[in-house]
């Protein structure tokens, strides 16, 4: 790497909180991914993050512990990286670091049982990050937006412009990222953008792989392609309220987990294979997308899928017949692995934030104005 260059870090721990991506940072327009690195969350610390997403006893120590602990596993994704890439902390500008989010309380959020201010929160001390890797670090992005009125999620439709847009080219883009939950962002041929969370992207199918196969996820949705969807289970799970409410809207584990999936299954006269309901859970995350996504536009759009959900080949087939005229690819066909782009996106909000210019979009997330986003730990 040129000395005289710098560059930076971008960190993302998704809602399957399965493991910590890194990726270096060229900034640019658009900005060019260097380098990428992969740490695994270990199975015990996974499921630390996943209990702490529903109110449980002695909260506050347990996060506490825990928000360290992220933060070290983030510091050694940060250095595997930077020793992959033949790079030194002093050419780093900043670390932008999402967080593991353990609890997303939006505004029109559906859960009665609390009755609270809104509010976002995402672990992984950014003190500590900043401590063990020398490299000012960027943090805590969502809470601003929020205080802004927005929803706090999602940020990256802002990203998704900068990188996605190809001035002049007349088309109609749509952006469909599927991690633990899954959002699409639309980009007008004539310049126009929003975006919102659709609802359960893997969460739910992975979740259910676990219980049932003991595995993490469901690869290439074959065991969910074993199945048939049942219409009975699928249209009591579009009851959900979320999927009625308009944009701006966000949400997360807290209201679809597998309580919630428990519920409606005990609505049904009959029990269901669990192949049948991994076949109904993935028929969901396609409904939810496509729905949405030909609203947005009844005339042809290129649609481009990202985040872990874009290589379930089964996922993406039900989406093609659901979106049929549309052209719907993955973003590895423009030249960027889907598992990589949120990590980008928040070095790029990073270096919004050093830069002293707003990194939210007001039509996505509903924030009365544009706010610069996130706290700065200086190195």
């Amino acid at each position: 790497m040129p000395m005289d260059k710098r560059y930076f870090v971008g960190l993302m721990s998704g809602t399957s909180a399965d493991a910590i991506d890194a990726v270096l940072v060229e900034p640019g327009n658009p900005p060019h991914l260097l380098a990428s690195h992969s740490v695994a969350i270990p199975p015990q610390l996974r499921a630390q993050i996943h209990a702490l997403s529903l109110p449980g006893t002695n909260e506050i120590d347990r996060l506490g512990s825990l928000d360290i602990e992220l933060a070290e596993l983030f510091a050694r994704a940060v250095h595997e990286l930077l020793q992959s890439a033949s790079c030194h902390a002093g050419q780093i500008a900043a670390i932008g670091s999402h967080g593991q989010t353990i609890r997303h309380r939006p505004p029109q959020h559906n859960d009665p049982t609390y009755t609270g201010k809104t509010f976002t929160l995402q672990i992984g001390d950014p003190n500590t990050l900043a401590q063990l890797t020398g490299i000012t670090t960027v943090a805590d992005f969502r809470r601003r937006d929020m205080a802004a009125g927005g929803q706090g999620a999602p940020l990256v439709p802002a990203f998704h412009r900068t990188l996605f847009t190809v001035p002049g080219d007349g088309k109609d883009r749509v952006i469909v990222n599927i991690g633990g939950m899954a959002n699409i962002t639309w980009l007008g041929k004539e310049g126009s953008v929003m975006g919102f969370d659709t609802g359960p992207g893997n969460v739910l199918m992975d979740a259910w792989t676990q219980l049932h196969r003991q595995q993490p996820f469901d690869r290439d949705g074959v065991w969910a392609a074993s199945g048939n969807i049942d219409s009975r289970l699928l249209n009591t799970l579009l009851e959900h309220p979320f999927f009625s409410l308009p944009a701006p809207k966000s949400t997360g584990r807290e209201e679809f987990n597998l309580p919630w999936l428990e519920k409606a299954l005990h609505k049904l006269p009959l029990p269901l294979s669990a192949t049948d309901i991994q076949a109904t859970l993935l028929a969901l995350t396609v409904k939810t997308i496509a729905q949405p996504t030909h609203n947005l536009s009844h005339s042809a759009k290129e649609v481009i899928l990202c985040g872990g959900g874009a290589y379930n080949r089964e996922l993406l087939g039900h989406l093609r017949n659901e979106l049929p005229n549309d052209t719907v690819c993955t973003s590895q066909d423009k030249g960027i692995a889907p598992e990589w782009i949120e990590a980008m996106a928040f070095a790029w909000l990073a270096e919004q934030t050093l830069n002293r210019r707003p990194g939210n979009l007001c039509a996505v997330t509903g924030a009365r104005q544009e706010v610069i986003l996130g706290g700065v730990y200086y190195a």
